[in-house]
């Protein structure tokens, strides 16, 4: 009886190359802010989920929300400013 089962070159077309690239290193880090505010707004909304949410988690929420927002705009800004051509250059 022949057994039919695909060798695992064929199925792993793309074998994995060891690791992130050094440019992808790169954008991890830049957008390290916001990857931590983000982890900061979950674990705040993840405290109320079995719970009425007091005043101070109120807070803490609009607090965290807010940090979001400010660390998106500072990546915003930082690669809206990398395409701004200079003037008089």
């Amino acid at each position: 009886m022949k057994t039919i089962v695909a060798l695992q070159a064929v199925v792993t077309a793309n074998p994995p190359t060891g690791g992130p690239t050094a440019a992808e290193l790169d954008a991890i880090e830049a957008e390290m802010p916001v990857i931590s505010a983000e982890v900061e707004l979950l674990d705040a909304q993840i405290m109320i989920l079995d719970r009425t949410p007091s005043e101070v988690d109120e807070r803490r929420i609009r607090r965290a929300r807010r940090k979001v927002l400010a660390a998106r705009r500072e990546i915003a800004n930082q690669s809206a400013s990398a395409f701004v051509p200079e003037v008089g250059a």
